[in-house]
């Protein structure tokens, strides 16, 4: 059976790590306002189910890299560098795979975007 109220406890933890993560890292708040964006004009211009299917992935993709980034920079600044000098690295490489999966997301969306927009214009 489930326990509604330990149910809600979690669903407000969740919510409350991903706020931390909102005011503390501005690479973050850029995402989501871009996903936002992209969420928008994924209704608003014409787009293949399979086009909107792949936005949507995209969105969360991106956002849930940035959360497991941020955790993962937290754990590493309670050991700080001077303890073990890889902790700088693996900031680093996990921030580099956000990178990637950020611009990965950014070539897709505008694949999908900017004919749509183009033709807006064109026409319009």
């Amino acid at each position: 059976m489930i326990n509604f109220p330990k149910f809600v406890r979690s669903v407000r933890h969740a919510l409350h790590g991903v706020a931390i993560v909102f005011r503390g890292e501005q690479n973050f708040r850029i995402q989501c306002f871009v996903g936002v964006l992209a969420f928008i004009f994924s209704f608003l211009l014409e787009l293949s189910r399979a086009e909107r299917i792949v936005i949507l992935l995209l969105i969360p993709s991106v956002l849930v890299l940035e959360l497991i980034n941020s955790t993962l920079e937290r754990i590493a600044d309670t050991f700080k560098s001077r303890i073990h000098p890889i902790v700088g690295e693996l900031k680093d490489i996990m921030a580099g795979a956000v990178l990637i999966a950020s611009v990965a997301a950014a070539i897709i969306g505008l694949n999908i975007f900017l004919p749509r927009l183009w033709g807006l214009f064109v026409s319009g």
